[in-house]
């Protein structure tokens, strides 16, 4: 066949072999193209499997039955366990008990002889904490009624405040149902089985969604002094997740520092949310967070950058591509990170921080040359150009270099977000038991009183405590 192929080639002129070459080239290149599309797809796909919460931003949750991935967490030099000098919690016996049992010696448990006349040498205590019966007290409030001798009207006497119904439940009852469904995320039915099983009163799912409500009216004095914290706080750490209200997906934004926290539900993810929330838009100090490119678009603040999230994705890089500059880029991370735990002062050396970025754009470089931009130039495509994994990293970490080494510059700045991530955490528990919040309403007021009580747990409070004075109008205001 190939030689009788090749006679007809030779029977040709030679326009006419360049024209046969030239198919043949266009035909290579728009094969080259397909195989590498199918590559690249495959590469994708394999990338999509091998993350987890370990090497990307996935939820641990996502990870499924599979083994655990390796944890970012240093391995410890101390053994596990209290170690020296820690100040243990245990129960200490207390001097004046509420009960005491008295349990006499009459006889020698060895010989059997009557021990009842002998002297006491010492007594031996054994205390043991526990709740005693728990049954609702119920107060009566009676008020007297009479007729006025002057005007022959009928009078009565005036009420406590908070007392309007024949029949009620109290402040108590009611900060608990809230503390029960806000905090420990109970579904209203399980609180209202709780009460019953408790106490013998199980209260309505309406009586409950009063008392989160009556919370939720009484704690806005405190959101508002939260809010104009937020706004002068030194450094504000800010996140956002999905959640599902009403069957649709809305956004929950987080604003929160050492001491306060602020939740806020929106339509949207990006700048139209945080304008109409409206922290980050009168916020002049340094922003946390990582990298959404919305944040970036707030220029009277600084930014700075979760490594926390940059850690992740160098491992990636490290595992799937095999490339070394990222796990040295992540090792240069924690070493900075370290160098600044272990700071005496309040800064490092001008010398040590020139050293770091030196070296940080060293790294850069080697990731460049490892990750070149094709030779082929790819067809004619509107919007961005596909990049893979490692070139995207690699120009955010060059562009946000000074965002990403924030933290060694000013000590007031963490290494990473995590402070965001944890207030957002329990919010997703939330919507994992629920599913979605049935209504708006239903959403903002738990956004407003899961700020209250997370800002309450920050500062040191008592959170049933903090709910009872909200609910009997004395909020706490953080200070």
């Amino acid at each position: 066949m190939s030689a009788e192929i090749r006679e007809q080639l030779r029977q040709l002129d030679k326009e006419q072999l360049i024209d046969i070459i030239l198919d043949l080239r266009e035909q290579i290149v728009e094969l080259k193209g397909i195989v590498q599309a199918q590559t690249d797809r495959i590469q994708a796909l394999e990338d999509q499997i091998a993350k987890n919460s370990g090497n990307s931003g996935k939820p641990p949750s996502s990870d499924g039955l599979k083994k655990k991935p390796h944890s970012l967490r240093e391995k410890g030099k101390r053994s596990s366990g209290g170690q020296k000098g820690h100040k243990g919690k245990t129960l200490e016996m207390v001097s004046d008990p509420d009960h005491v049992v008295h349990h006499a010696l009459r006889a020698c448990p060895n010989c059997q002889t009557d021990v009842s006349d002998v002297s006491v040498e010492r007594i031996e205590k054994r205390q043991v904490f526990d709740v005693p019966e728990v049954r609702l007290e119920v107060t009566e409030h009676q008020g007297e009624v009479k007729i006025c001798p002057c005007c022959e009207q009928q009078i009565k006497a005036d009420f406590p405040g908070g007392v309007g119904r024949a029949v009620q439940y109290g402040k108590r009852i009611q900060a608990q149902a809230t503390y029960l469904t806000m905090y420990q995320l109970l579904p209203l039915k399980r609180t209202c089985e709780l009460f019953g099983d408790f106490y013998g009163h199980a209260p309505s799912e309406a009586i409950i969604f009063g008392a989160i409500e009556q919370v939720d009216e009484q704690i806005q004095p405190t959101l508002d002094v939260i809010y104009a914290q937020l706004v002068q706080a030194d450094v504000l750490h800010n996140d956002e997740t999905g959640m599902r209200v009403e069957g649709k997906l809305k956004w929950l934004h987080v604003s929160s520092t050492e001491q306060l926290t602020y939740y806020a539900v929106h339509a949207k993810r990006g700048q139209k949310a945080m304008h109409a929330i409206g922290i980050l838009p009168q916020f002049k100090g340094v922003s946390l967070h990582d990298g959404w490119a919305s944040y970036f678009q707030f220029d009277d603040c600084s930014h700075a950058l979760c490594n926390a999230h940059h850690l992740r994705e160098l491992r990636f890089i490290e595992e799937r591509y095999r490339q070394t500059w990222a796990s040295q880029m992540a090792q240069l991370l924690l070493d900075a990170k370290q160098e600044v735990a272990d700071c005496p002062n309040d800064r490092l050396a001008p010398a040590r921080i020139r050293e770091y970025h030196q070296r940080y754009e060293q790294l850069l470089q080697q990731g460049f040359k490892a990750n070149p931009l094709p030779d082929t130039p790819s067809p004619k495509k509107r919007g961005r150009k596909k990049q893979t994994p490692p070139k995207n990293l690699l120009d955010r970490l060059q562009k946000y270099q000074h965002a990403t080494l924030a933290f060694i510059l000013d000590f007031r700045i963490p290494f990473d977000n995590n402070l965001a991530e944890r207030d957002v955490r329990m919010m997703k528990v939330k919507q994992k038991i629920s599913g979605t919040f049935r209504t708006q309403q239903g959403a903002e007021m738990f956004c407003d009183i899961r700020s209250y009580i997370s800002t309450v747990r920050k500062q040191g409070q008592q959170v049933i405590h903090a709910l009872y004075q909200a609910l009997i109008g004395q909020p706490f205001i953080p200070a």
